[in-house]
């Protein structure tokens, strides 16, 4: 039999869903979600492919998958029961508040270049399951309490970017980078704004457009146009989420020509308005220091 069930979860006074942990067998098998809140897969066996918004990464357990507010998220698997979603609004825990301590901002979630997943050793998937085990101990007492949730999400939190440096240390130190690839990485931060189209990127690198795009597809696991979209979208829910600034403010920021058709891409892209992203998300308790 294939169990699925919620454990308890942490609401807020309005009713707004804060935290929560999932068991077993997720609506991601079988269709393309989103939700407003981060999230987190362990799956701890089993082989498959994680879609996250333009990306498809393969993955083999035991693993964690992770996802920022809105991303369009698939898995092509039938994933075991053992298998758990954590979610958790920003609200509950600002990732950009507690960057040093866990400085998994830009690591496991909001970062376009990397792979959103961790592969774990037996015994390092072992210490997560004994703290989602944890997690559950507390919620089933009279009383959970959320300090105690929100310390153990932290820990939780600081061990996967731990894992997740040490993984790409690894990679640096066995020369694994595409040199041009990660130019290529740097001329998108610092030119998405003005530069949208491949060939422009292509030019300055001094390459061919067909070979970026395959060089691009075998290294980010997703097209160069696609980089740059989403380049172009993750700075917009940045400043959605982190700053006070107006609609229209942003819109002039990420130059667009105005707020309306500023609007019409960011949910082509996300499937809801900035504003309806602004509203589901939160703004971050940072927000009055990018003031």
């Amino acid at each position: 039999m294939f169990y699925f069930y919620q454990v308890k979860e942490v609401l807020s006074k309005s009713g707004e869903y804060m935290f929560g942990l999932t068991r077993g067998l997720t609506k991601l098998q079988s269709k393309p979600a989103q939700y407003k809140e981060y999230a987190i897969q362990y799956i701890p066996a089993g082989k498959g492919c994680y879609h996250a918004d333009f990306g498809v990464f393969p993955f083999e357990g035991p693993v964690l998958l992770f996802a920022t507010p809105l991303q369009t998220l698939k898995i092509d698997t039938s994933l075991p029961e053992q298998s758990w979603m954590l979610r958790f609004h920003g609200d509950f825990y600002c990732i950009e508040y507690h960057r040093a301590e866990v400085c998994c901002n830009g690591l496991l979630f909001n970062n376009i270049y990397i792979e959103p997943s961790v592969n774990l050793t037996i015994n390092e998937a072992r210490e997560f399951e004994l703290l989602l085990s944890q997690i559950v101990q507390e919620f089933e007492k009279e009383n959970p309490s959320e300090i105690v949730i929100r310390a153990y999400l932290q820990l939780f939190l600081a061990k996967s970017s731990t894992i997740k440096m040490r993984t790409l240390s690894e990679v640096a130190a066995q020369n694994q980078y595409d040199q041009p690839m990660e130019r290529f990485r740097v001329l998108v931060d610092e030119h998405y704004l003005l530069l949208r189209k491949p060939k422009d990127y292509a030019s300055l690198l001094g390459m061919a457009p067909n070979t970026l795009t395959k060089r691009c597809n075998s290294y980010y696991k997703k097209p160069p146009s696609h980089l740059i979209t989403e380049r172009l979208i993750l700075e917009a829910k940045k400043q959605l989420h982190l700053t006070r600034k107006s609609i229209k403010e942003i819109a002039f920021a990420l130059n667009f020509e105005d707020e309306f058709y500023f609007s019409r891409v960011f949910k082509r892209f996300t499937k809801v308005s900035p504003q309806a992203f602004r509203d589901m998300t939160g703004i971050s308790v940072v927000a009055d220091s990018h003031m």
